[in-house]
């Protein structure tokens, strides 16, 4: 069946549909990663936007469980170039098609994704919509427009935990850590579990005291959905705690933590979405290529006024802040995904948030 993307600009694409049918809004993101799309469908931070593919060929490794960053497909919509029609990999369980069907997610197939690319290069991030429907221009604007005008219900409530789950009962594991979940991916629990912490995740909006009451060694803010209204609250909660325990914030985590502290969020024209973003520190030559999946920034001449408070990475394309530290305040923040560098490693993130954590 015929579909078209259309952005909030008038710019139209076209296409073939071949799973969800009907209609998607959402900002339009690119992703500029060769592989890891099944990780990108399923990370609670693509929710509610329609997700470009920049590589030509999708799918041809197929799907398996045990990839999946999160318990849910988050995305609005998605495009890509062409579904392969072959899959081959020896863990595959079943294929992406069959699985993009399954969760009925609206998918526009045999799109000029590199255009697509270009014009959102050239012109910024901006809203857009999929439609098996109607091909008219005014009548899609309408819908895009009315998409921007409302807000929508913060997604938090759906992505986070509805509960707190209660650290492991294992005395060989010293270091309690608490997780406030805004969207937390497995990957990330991985690591954290490969260095003996028993894990505690909490739903997004626990309150200090009760996070204290739970006496952690540390607390890790996750990875989530950026301009949610739930994070106004995720801010509060969070000031208390400042200078309390050690805090980690991770990419969105990371966004709350600064504003935490006082400092300014700001939104990119073009965001960093992909697998080679490269970074540095100021004080050495050293630099490091990262994963990166987020539309807002942590403000510098906001955050160089917070007292304690170090920069120490910065974006080597735009200079955009990707990490920050406080020795004093115990508090560390990341831009960036620290992923794993290879199977059962841990990014050197964790490895310093660790030696912040005071023993019990």
């Amino acid at each position: 069946m015929k579909a078209i993307l259309m952005l909030e600009d008038g710019k139209i694409f076209p296409g073939l549909a071949i799973a969800g049918l009907g209609e998607a809004v959402g900002e339009v993101i690119f992703n500029t990663a060769v592989v890891g799309y099944q990780e990108m469908l399923t990370d609670p931070a693509n929710a509610n936007k329609i997700l470009v593919l920049t590589y030509p060929l999708i799918g041809n490794y197929g799907v398996a469980p045990k990839f999946n960053e999160s318990r849910n497909m988050w995305l609005s919509g998605l495009v890509i170039k062409e579904n392969s029609r072959i899959v081959s990999n020896w863990q595959a369980k079943s294929s992406l098609i069959d699985l993009l069907k399954e969760k009925k997610l609206p998918v526009l197939n045999a799109a000029d994704t590199r255009t697509i690319t270009v014009h959102l290069r050239q012109k910024g991030q901006m809203v857009g919509i999929i439609s098996t429907r109607t091909t008219d221009p005014k009548a899609l604007s309408s819908k895009i427009a009315d998409f921007k005008r409302k807000v929508g219900p913060s997604l938090l409530p759906k992505i986070s935990l509805n509960k707190i789950s209660p650290f492991a009962k294992n005395k060989a594991r010293k270091k309690r850590i608490a997780i406030l979940d805004l969207g937390i991916t497995t990957s990330i629990l991985r690591q954290l579990q490969a260095l003996d912490f028993s894990l505690s995740i909490l739903p997004y909006n626990t309150l200090a005291q009760d996070i204290m009451r739970l006496k952690p060694h540390g607390l890790v803010i996750s990875n989530g959905p950026e301009e949610d209204p739930g994070l106004k609250d995720v801010v509060l909660n969070l000031k208390p705690l400042i200078g309390c325990l050690p805090i980690l914030g991770i990419s969105t985590g990371h966004q709350v933590l600064a504003m935490a502290l006082g400092a300014k969020i700001t939104k990119m024209r073009l965001g960093h979405h992909g697998v080679n973003y490269p970074m540095h520190n100021p004080k050495s030559f050293k630099g490091e290529i990262t994963v990166q999946n987020h539309s807002w920034v942590v403000d510098t001449e906001s955050l160089n006024r917070v007292k304690e408070i170090r920069i120490t990475g910065y974006n080597l394309n735009d200079r955009s802040v990707e990490e920050i530290e406080s020795k004093k305040l115990k508090l560390l923040g990341v831009q960036y995904y620290p992923l794993s560098p290879g199977f059962n490693q841990v990014n050197e993130v964790f490895k310093r948030f660790s030696k912040m954590l005071t023993k019990e």
